[in-house]
């Protein structure tokens, strides 16, 4: 398809969806959406198109971790009618009548939503959806590619003695321990030898130079040249690569850590017909394309993903189905496990 016919196609569908989303939406004056703070559903372009079409005015708050998101679900009821949420956190929502179950029958775009994703057993328990699959992404390995070559094909390189003092990992428990189970052969959402995870995290100590806990730090080590090769964000290595640094990003054989991000509905909204209305244009592909042009995660809607350009950083990514099938998606952690992770984390870092 070419960009004027893509063009032409994304505006009628816009067109069209926003036409449908009016009549959902007049009944509430506002909607307030809770999010990561510039995480697609505050892009001006997005709110000020369903603003003008609907009449319904979008108001954002925020939140800097999972658990303050939980906690200002529990202690603001009503306060908030679109929620993001990642499909780790799903059920404990709902668990605790957090938020709603969604009717999908007047949110036409659901259908397009990849059946793998959109049907996700975390997002949709038993066949009634809690939560409407948006993004995704993976934690894999980027590298220099002016510096490694071959590009690597196993999270083995991590422990490359060529590479010791250039190795990069992210300061996260869960994160650390899953890489390290998944170079072991281990299933990462059900570990059965923590102990060899343990001395696998110690061997890794030597090669690591730094470690990293944002986007930010990220890409002020790598620009700085305090490492080659680290783990990342596949969104985060496409930034990286527009704007100028010479990334690659590799899916290793040994699988990735995937992750899905949902929106949802509280319980305790007033105005779930706007929050649909809402969730519904922020799964269209005519919102999507645009967002991903600024460098987004990978959208869960199938023909989002096929009205990109074969440009597009994420499409080129996982274009190939056998790379895609590599990604092992986080499933939900008891809390006593999180716990446990995290304090192997710590005893790992200490110990060196």
């Amino acid at each position: 398809m070419n960009r004027i016919n893509r063009r032409v196609m994304l505006g009628a569908f816009s067109a069209a969806l926003l036409a449908g989303t009016a009549s959902m939406a007049s009944a509430a004056g506002e909607i307030r959406v809770l999010n990561w703070q510039g995480y697609g559903t505050d892009e001006a372009f997005a709110t000020e198109a369903f603003e003008k079409k609907t009449g319904v005015k979008v108001v954002h708050e925020y939140f800097t971790s999972e658990q303050e998101m939980l906690t200002k679900l529990r202690t603001n009821p009503g306060a908030y009618d679109v929620v993001l949420i990642n499909s780790v956190f799903t059920g404990q929502a709902k668990a605790e009548g957090l938020i709603a179950k969604i009717d999908t029958a007047d949110m036409p775009n659901f259908t397009d939503l990849a059946p793998n994703l959109g049907q996700n057993l975390d997002l949709v328990p038993g066949g009634e959806v809690y939560g409407v699959a948006w993004t995704w992404g993976v934690t894999a390995l980027a590298v220099n590619s002016k510096e490694v070559n071959p590009l690597p094909t196993s999270l083995g390189v991590l422990w490359d003695p060529q590479y010791a003092g250039k190795v990069s990992i992210r300061d996260d428990g869960v994160e650390a321990v899953q890489f390290a189970a998944l170079a072991l052969g281990q299933d990462m959402n059900d570990i059965k030898d923590l102990e060899a995870v343990k001395g696998k995290l110690k061997a890794l100590m030597p090669q690591v130079k730094t470690f990293w806990a944002s986007e930010n730090d990220w890409n002020q080590f790598f620009s700085a040249g305090d490492f080659t090769i680290s783990t990342f964000w596949s969104g985060g290595a496409g930034r990286s690569l527009s704007s100028g640094l010479p990334v690659a990003f590799v899916v290793p054989e040994e699988g990735a850590v995937g992750w899905l991000d949902s929106l949802a509905i509280p319980a305790a909204s007033k105005n779930q017909d706007a929050a649909r209305a809402y969730i519904n244009w922020m799964i269209d592909p005519a919102f999507y394309v645009q967002w991903a042009a600024k460098g987004a995660p990978s959208s869960a809607n199938a023909k989002a993903n096929a009205a990109l350009p074969d440009t597009d950083f994420n499409k080129k990514a996982f274009a190939d189905p056998a790379v895609v099938a590599r990604v092992k998606f986080m499933k939900p952690l008891p809390d006593e496990t999180r716990k446990a992770y995290t304090e192997l984390w710590q005893d790992v870092k200490t110990s060196q």
